[in-house]
């Protein structure tokens, strides 16, 4: 074959080659060698023959020979490949990309490809796995041809930097981190709680990596022990969400994230212990002392059989899983240093709230009452025109507060209203809310004589106020040692928290013991272990804890 026709082809198979030996070394020098040794073989070969009938085929049996002498010269076991397979390769580059994106053990080439940032990424694998040309990446890029060219300059040198370098090890590498709960305070968006934004471990650990300094998708990467791919995606989504921050390049958390160590755990399980010990007997003593069964501005609460002549008997045991939670949540004072609105965050699916989550480790196992508050939800509140709707969620109820109550919460508020003023609701929506446990009927389910309310009614203003003024006087009584419990742990807490989260932290700690779901859990606990407070009936789970408040 004349020179001219050998440099044409040679030329045709450099780029194809080249990424040939770059999916198969070891090293980016490796592949350079591989490449240029393949070339220089293609070129001698084509000027000595002239029969060549299938060009493709004779050009990849000499890149898998090339190939062959490479793994034997490294002691490397190769899979061999027929020349049939070989002489498909350039016609079917397909797979490339997730092949050598997702399979980052085969070799370390691939994981720094992966390293790249997403536009060189791109132009690597159109460039030398694609075969494309440079005006045709920079067209379906919307970028110029120069720019293109300088991508694969800083892609080459980044590739080598890389291949040097020996990444460290990380811990969450070995011991990725948990989340115990993921919490929302706050104003739901369409897509639900934020829960649904951390069912698996990567963005939890993604959220933990830059929970206390900003990092990079590869610093992130590096620690996490994952392809930069993966993260760089589901860090855009954390962000979009708001529930990370991004300034430049790095990514900063944006929920309250709690990490207990032994010494906060050991000075919360005092303070929970010592409070709720003193605050729940006495509650629940005064709570005695009053008539609730015959007090006029408390309504519903039925159980048993519901008929015309009597719509059943109340529980005063029943009562009082409502009115506890309900009274230790709304009782006392919260500080007033930090407004919600200061810290809130707007998410992209209309939400308004403050994510909150706890991460799980020896510490957390120590935590009073654990699997308890792991259990509990709330307290949950909900504002209407007309009434509050308060619910608190324990391990004796079960989880109630789930995605189809939040979906369909507007017309069971809406339903309850109605009842409330003796409008007149359809069967289907009676026997929809009855489902939910709140309410029982009887007969027909439209006449609303034959409808009972089974979670509590606080009938009016007035009667609110004179329970919740019964915690009042007890948290007021005890202030200054409960105060000393709450500064201790509070200062403690505060101590690690990153600077930037601090003020949202100091927003969380105003409520300790009360809008605090660890402080309700653990008087519930402490008055059903010392037999004052009786596990509810099954019948009156769905609706225990759950009290609506007439304006």
């Amino acid at each position: 074959m004349n020179k001219q026709d050998a440099e044409r082809i040679t030329t045709e198979y450099l780029k194809p080659v080249y990424g040939f030996a770059l999916k198969r070394c070891r090293s980016l020098q490796d592949a350079e060698d591989l490449s240029q040794d393949i070339v220089l073989r293609i070129f001698t070969a084509l000027l000595k023959r002239e029969d060549i009938d299938d060009v493709q085929k004779y050009v990849w049996t000499i890149a898998h020979n090339c190939l062959t002498n490479y793994y034997r010269n490294n002691s490397i076991s190769a899979e061999v490949l027929s020349t049939e397979e070989l002489s498909g390769m350039v016609a079917d580059n397909s797979d490339f990309e997730s092949e050598f994106i997702i399979d980052t053990e085969t070799a370390k080439l691939r994981t720094e490809i992966a390293y790249l940032s997403e536009i060189q990424r791109k132009i690597v694998i159109g460039y030398y796995y694609e075969n494309k040309k440079q005006n045709q990446i920079a067209g379906e890029m919307g970028i110029s041809v120069g720019t293109v060219k300088w991508h694969l300059f800083e892609a080459r040198k980044e590739l080598k930097r890389g291949m040097e370098t020996m990444r460290e090890n990380s811990e969450l590498k070995f011991n990725p981190v948990k989340f115990l709960e993921i919490g929302t305070n706050g104003i739901i968006g369409d897509n639900g709680t934020n829960q649904i934004y951390f069912k698996t471990f990567l963005p939890q650990n993604i959220i933990y990596s830059v929970w206390k300094s900003a990092k990079t998708v590869n610093e992130i990467a590096d620690e996490l022990g994952v392809s930069p791919v993966y993260v760089e995606s589901e860090a855009e989504l954390l962000e979009y969400y708001s529930f990370l921050t991004k300034h430049s390049e790095r990514y900063l958390c944006n929920i309250l994230l709690d990490e207990p160590t032994d010494e906060i755990v050991a000075l919360q399980n005092e303070m929970y212990e010592k409070i709720s010990v003193i605050f729940a007997n006495e509650l629940f003593d005064e709570l005695q002392k009053t008539d609730i069964l015959d007090d006029c501005g408390i309504l519903g609460g039925f159980t048993g059989d519901v008929s015309l002549s009597d719509p059943g008997n109340r529980d005063k045991n029943f009562l009082l899983w409502a009115l506890i939670p309900f009274i230790t949540a709304s009782s006392g004072e919260a500080g007033s240093g930090v407004s919600f609105d200061e810290v809130a965050t707007y998410r992209a699916d209309g939400g308004y709230n403050i994510c909150f989550a706890a991460v799980e480790n020896t510490a957390s196992k120590k935590i009073r009452n654990i699997n308890s508050i792991n259990t509990a939800y709330g307290p949950y509140y909900r504002e209407s025109s007309i009434i509050n709707y308060f619910q608190f969620d324990s391990e004796w109820s079960g989880r109630r507060i789930d995605s189809e109550f939040l979906y369909k919460e507007r017309d069971y508020i809406r339903l309850l209203e109605n009842i409330i003023n003796d409008d007149a609701i359809s069967p289907v929506d009676a026997a929809m809310l009855a489902q939910t446990g709140l309410i029982k009927t009887c007969g027909e389910p439209d006449e609303l004589h034959k409808i009972a309310l089974r979670c509590i009614l606080i009938n009016n203003a007035e009667t609110e106020e004179k329970y919740v003024s019964i915690g009042d006087r007890i948290k007021e009584k005890h202030k200054v040692e409960f105060s000393g419990y709450i500064k201790r742990y509070t200062d403690a807490v505060l101590s690690e928290t990153p600077a930037h989260l601090r003020k949202l932290r100091e927003y969380e700690l105003q409520f300790t013991v009360f809008g605090d779901k660890r402080f309700i859990t653990n008087c519930l606990c402490e008055l059903v272990h010392n037999g004052k407070l009786h596990p509810p009936t099954e019948e009156q789970k769905s609706a225990l804890s759950t009290i609506i408040l007439r304006k």
